[in-house]
């Protein structure tokens, strides 16, 4: 009897090493997010600009072409190191619009004063609402956005030069023809 309850916790050990190792077993990304918005059209929102006389991002600007959304903040670290990717992309005529999550407008301008402003259209999300209703986990993620407004792709964490040149871009490239 004193043999079969030292095998319990072992037992449970091995259950939850299975439930764990079930997704890498399986074949799936472990680091990948799926969202439930895919192929669906972007949440209608309004926000407004980093200054009070400068114009904010609207869903109604990001229908009508591909193009990119990225959801980012000045004190994101991971942000830092992927806004010299996404300024080299903007120069290259990649449409990038960016979503300021929970900041400080003026935080922000420092930010991209600093780093680059690779942005065709910034909206403050200072309560974060609108990013929870793309359903971001956290910052920085990046959209791919179809020309009918409909989420086609989800990148969660820092763009890489990979990333952007095997995933997203080709993207954009097959939404664009």
């Amino acid at each position: 009897m004193r043999r079969l309850l030292f095998l319990v916790p072992l037992a449970v050990v091995i259950a939850l090493v299975g439930v764990l190792a079930w997704p890498i077993l399986e074949g799936r990304d472990p680091r990948s997010l799926p969202s439930v918005l895919l192929d669906k059209p972007i949440p209608p929102f309004e926000l407004p600009g980093l200054t009070a006389d400068g114009s904010g991002l609207s869903a109604g600007e990001l229908a009508g072409r591909p193009l990119l959304v990225n959801v980012f903040a000045s004190w994101c670290a991971p942000c830092r190191h992927e806004i010299p990717l996404m300024v080299r992309l903007a120069s290259e005529g990649v449409p990038i619009y960016g979503i300021a999550y929970k900041d400080d407008p003026a935080a922000t301008q420092a930010f991209l004063a600093q780093l680059g402003d690779p942005y065709r259209g910034i909206g403050v999300d200072r309560d974060g609402r609108i990013a929870i209703e793309f359903g971001v986990y956290g910052v920085p993620e990046t959209y791919v956005i179809d020309a009918a407004g409909r989420i086609r792709h989800r990148h969660v964490g820092a763009m890489t030069e990979d990333v952007a040149r095997r995933t997203l871009l080709p993207l954009l490239q097959e939404l664009s023809q």
